[in-house]
């Protein structure tokens, strides 16, 4: 009875963060939609976050509907005389007064404009996010000082303290943050080492943990390590009662057990030691040399000591510039990865659904706020993404026509449209339902 009530209570947060997510990416969209249609002398009818029943609605003073349907999955912005939701199609008779104020009516620099605003708005979250991100969490200094200190297992010595500046790990000099990950290639794993700092001006040596610790910095949605309860900050102590002093010694038994039960020792700051079972999932990555490669994961990163650099602050232009850095990365790698499956170098069960894309979701707001803020913004770089893709019904597909449009002089007729858009609400249902039976049957 209790597992029942737990199930159906992690099912219900799960659903809640899953529309929470999708309500914000949607009514952003959606209003770049409908703020540039404005400017360029469209007028919006209705402003509608989620389909069917109308819940609430208001009507400024343009004659906008602002509203909130039963069905938040989803949203629109529906133009003066807009066929449908989508936009899509020749559009409905209007008073010819009234036809510049209309999609089908306005000049095409506006048209391309306001369609192309929807994708636009969701990159421009995404590197707010991840821009607010770097200037809340600060850039580390030039100099290779230590910032705050974190909880570490009884059996690991830091005796490093804020504002130390380090000087070198055993026998190695430090002279920046990368040269303590490079120790690693040749310092021992060990769970203490001797680290020479600088302190109130004088050089001393203490006691201090491995450079690169089995320490959880991330815990990915849907992951071995998710479904098993994993956190961030989880340290790992032993794999199969074989202790584990360096992240790599990890990645090395997960890979070693080739998808069979791992038993892991965790320590967890507040809850001490506990045990946790899992089985490693086999996962398509990014091979080096280019193209992909299959490896066994449990789905963390880490590596991350038991001390945090000391920071600075980032400024706006900064951290903007590294916010949109992060949101193309995340845009490139999900083109790099649509093309690695239409050319088959990975398998299809990489394109997950409604289902897996909730259940991520629910799994990043459990892990809390800022996580949970994080994948939002990855959530709107990719519907942003998706958005462009030059199939009918979506964004992209309604540029193709426009761009089509400028190079011909003319739009595609009526009846090519209405074609196409029948072509292209089949292909979104086909890879809709594709992903949904992805999230039921992959393994």
């Amino acid at each position: 009875m209790l597992d029942m009530i737990a199930q159906t209570t992690g099912t219900l947060w799960t659903l809640a963060a899953f529309v929470v997510a999708l309500a914000v990416i949607v009514t952003v969209h959606e209003y770049g939609h409908y703020i540039v249609g404005r400017w360029s002398g469209i007028r919006a009818e209705v402003f509608s976050v989620g389909f069917g029943p109308r819940l609430y609605a208001r009507t400024d003073r343009r004659g906008t509907i602002w509203q909130v349907a039963a069905l938040p999955l989803g949203g629109y912005v529906r133009f003066l005389g807009d066929d449908n939701a989508a936009s899509a199609g020749p559009g409905q008779a209007v008073d010819p007064a009234l036809r510049r104020q209309t999609l089908q009516g306005a000049p095409l620099w506006a048209r391309f404009a306001t369609l192309l605003a929807g994708p636009v708005f969701n990159f421009v979250l995404s590197i707010l996010i991840f821009g607010g991100f770097a200037i809340v969490q600060g850039l580390p200094v030039d100099e290779v000082r230590v910032g705050t200190i974190s909880d570490a297992p009884p059996a690991i010595t830091n005796e490093l303290q804020p504002g130390d500046r380090i000087l070198a790990l055993g026998d190695l000099p430090v002279e920046s943050w990368r040269d303590i990950g490079a120790a690693t290639e040749t310092l021992p794993a060990a769970t203490t080492h001797p680290w020479q700092v600088e302190r109130d001006g004088q050089t001393l040596t203490v006691a201090g943990p491995d450079p690169m610790p089995a320490r959880i910095s991330g815990v990915a949605p849907r992951s071995a390590a998710a479904e098993a309860g994993m956190r961030a900050g989880d340290v790992v102590l032993a794999i199969d009662g074989e202790p584990v002093a360096r992240f790599t010694q990890m990645r090395e038994a997960v890979e070693a057990a080739e998808g069979e039960p791992l038993s892991l020792r965790l320590w967890r700051a507040g809850a001490g030691e506990l045990d946790v079972t899992l089985r490693p999932k086999l996962s398509d990555l990014p091979a080096e040399g280019g193209g992909f490669e299959q490896r066994w994961l449990i789905g963390v990163t880490g590596g991350e000591s038991f001390f945090a650099p000391q920071t600075r602050s980032a400024g706006p232009l900064e951290a903007l510039s590294l916010g949109a850095i992060q949101t193309w990365g995340i845009i490139t790698s999900s083109l790099t990865g649509m093309w690695a499956m239409i050319s088959g170098q990975i398998g299809t069960c990489n394109l997950g659904g409604a289902i897996s894309i909730a259940e991520s979701t629910g799994q990043a707001a459990s892990a809390g706020g800022a996580n949970f803020l994080w994948w939002i913004a990855v959530l709107s770089a990719a519907i942003g993404f998706l958005n462009l893709l030059p199939i009918p019904v979506l964004d992209g597909g309604h540029l193709m026509f426009y761009t089509y449009e400028a190079l011909r002089g003319r739009p595609p007729s009526d009846k090519a449209l209405n074609l196409l858009t029948a072509i292209g609400m089949a292909a979104v249902l086909s890879l809709m339902v594709f992903g949904l039976t992805n999230d039921l049957f992959c393994p």
